[in-house]
């Protein structure tokens, strides 16, 4: 089976988790050992950032993000529904309610005309995410977020290596959070971190991940246990090295996937203009007019064939058990067409060119 993701490991992160066993430490009181510190400096640079805070999921980093907004209870933050539960329940975590508005049906990001129709006196932030690796308009929503004063996080768990306006994903926004799951374009095993241009932010934030401590046993605020292990950082500093080739490979991949499968009329592809540069975390296409019935039926079908292929996020987040009985919610034409309709390729560095060929060619033969 030619598998939908995939980590890129090798000796060189074993040899990097046995240092730390053997020498430590294995991780520090205020989450800022020197792999951890070591891991901060390389990814803010990475993302064009003046700090970044390590955690150790990804999920971490965006209740983190949110509380830092001063998000409390009852509060409202405007999320899409399409997209991973995590988004939801950050907002929710920290007290606030999530607000789920439609997505642009392009870019299968949050609509900014969605968000602005959707803004009340209780609204406190703007969550954003970039789906697939592709930035949400973060320009449009900067702006939306300026002129009612409202935080402005960015979910960039998927965006490793996504351009938009010239600038690193999570440039525009108060605060960016990204995921290092083992899926991810890198990888600490689980993982995360929140990027930031803001001082005050950036030390709120150093709080929150330890118990709301600037030093030890003396909390200032609530805060979590949300520290990233030296073992993780260890992991995460060689994949640093990694990444630009992991991203260029994707980027290969993608193309020759698109140029195999434009000749289809029955798909809607991925895209990038110049300025929205793509991760190409997911090779996501769109299976037009389909029903949910025929969509599945193609991944069953490229499944049999060992293609690894899957549908995301095909319960919106308003549709779940939890989130349908405590929020209401307006109907979502955009999301729910969306959720029956794409399905995503596997482009992820280990596939090779042969492999990509063989997607193509029976996806073709398929439809």
């Amino acid at each position: 089976m030619i598998s939908i993701n995939k980590p890129q490991t090798d000796e060189n992160e074993v040899q990097a988790v046995l240092d730390v066993m053997r020498s430590g430490p294995l991780t520090n009181a205020l989450g800022m050992g020197p792999k951890v510190l070591e891991f901060e400096k390389t990814f803010a640079a990475f993302a064009g950032a003046k700090y970044a805070v390590a955690v150790n999921t990804g999920t971490a980093a965006l209740h983190s993000a949110v509380m830092a907004m001063g998000v409390k209870r009852d509060d409202e933050v405007i999320l899409p529904s399409f997209t991973f539960v995590a988004t939801a329940e950050a907002v929710v975590l920290s007290g606030g309610r999530p607000v789920f508005v439609d997505i642009d049906p392009k870019t299968y990001n949050l609509s900014p005309k969605a968000v602005e129709k959707a803004i009340t006196k209780k609204t406190k932030a703007i969550l954003p995410v970039d789906l697939y690796g592709f930035s949400a308009d973060m320009k449009s929503l900067r702006e939306i977020a300026n002129k009612h004063n409202l935080g402005l996080v960015e979910d960039a768990a998927q965006a490793h290596g996504t351009t938009y306006a010239g600038k690193p994903a999570g440039s525009f926004a108060d605060a960016a959070c990204w995921s290092l799951y083992a899926s991810k374009n890198m990888t600490t095993g689980e993982g995360g971190v929140i990027t930031t241009n803001n001082a005050k932010i950036d030390e709120t934030l150093r709080m929150i991940r330890t118990h709301g401590e600037k030093t030890k046993y003396t909390s200032e605020m609530l805060g979590n246990n949300y520290r990233m292990l030296e073992l993780q950082a260890a992991i995460g500093n060689v994949q640093m090295t990694k990444l630009p080739s992991f991203i260029a490979k994707r980027r290969r991949n993608a193309e020759q996937l698109t140029k195999m499968l434009q000749e289809n009329t029955q798909l809607t592809l991925p895209y990038e203009t110049p300025d929205c540069q793509h991760s190409w975390y997911l090779y996501t296409a769109r299976l037009i007019n389909s029903t949910q019935t025929q969509r599945n039926k193609l991944l069953d079908n490229l499944k049999a064939k060992n293609i690894g292929a899957e549908a995301y996020y095909i319960n919106p987040v308003n549709t779940m058990p939890f989130y349908q009985n405590n929020y209401q919610t307006q109907t979502l034409p955009e999301t729910e067409k969306a959720a029956k309709q794409v399905f995503s390729l596997p482009i992820h560095p280990g596939v090779t060119e042969d492999e990509i060929k063989f997607i193509g060619k029976t996806t073709l033969e398929l439809l």
